[in-house]
């Protein structure tokens, strides 16, 4: 059976999986953004904390992934559980890290001229500091995005959902009737999500990005 065969004769299966993957991958990249902004929120104006929090975020990535699935499964089983958990730990990072660069690169003149309007720390925090940092962690949580969408693949080990199963399927029996397709049809699925992401992320910060920012 060629490829273009093959996906037409799966192409709802695919699609679910599709969904799947982009769905698990979206959770992930939600409970990321909330620790990694919230973190970053909390030591951009404290050296040794950012250095402390960024540094333990950088040891969780130098993981392998497989070495980290595993390491799930005895506290939280298998599916989608242990691969919420895994992504979001990976997708810190970058957001993490954009928040505090971001934050910190606001021209100190302009919280001033905050302060000196009667604006609270919160009031400066959310009404300045954030919209003007917010194009660069955008950036960061798209980085993530685009690093999970890939690494979710590796979750079949774990038993959880997207197009990983496929690829893996494949993978076990290659040389075998449909194995190659299997993969090709996991990997093609993955690469046209992260396209589809890229587009989003484009859009989303065109949208919420003030025109004088950018």
């Amino acid at each position: 059976m060629s490829f273009v065969e093959y996906l037409a004769s799966r192409w709802d299966n695919l699609l679910e999986t599709s969904v799947e993957h982009a769905e698990v991958v979206l959770l992930s990249l939600a409970i990321a953004a909330l620790i990694g902004v919230t973190l970053g929120v909390l030591t951009y104006r404290r050296p040794a904390a950012a250095q402390t929090v960024l540094a333990v975020a950088s040891a969780v990535l130098t993981i392998p992934s497989f070495a980290l699935f595993g390491l799930l499964i005895p506290v939280l089983g298998l599916g989608y559980t242990p691969t919420v958990v895994a992504l979001s730990a990976y997708a810190v990072l970058s957001i993490l890290r954009n928040t505090i660069v971001g934050l910190r690169s606001v021209d100190p003149a302009v919280t001033e001229s905050a302060k000196g309007m009667g604006f609270s720390n919160w009031q400066q925090l959310t009404k300045i500091e954030l919209p003007l940092a917010w194009p660069v962690i955008l950036a960061g949580i798209r980085v993530s995005a685009l690093l999970i969408l890939g690494i979710a693949a590796i979750a079949a080990y774990v038993n959880g959902p997207g197009l990983g199963g496929d690829i893996f399927s494949g993978l076990s029996r290659i040389g075998g009737a449909n194995a190659l397709n299997l993969v090709l049809g996991g990997v093609l699925g993955i690469v046209l999500l992260a396209l589809i992401f890229e587009a989003a992320f484009v859009l989303l910060g065109r949208l919420t990005t003030s025109r004088g920012i950018s």
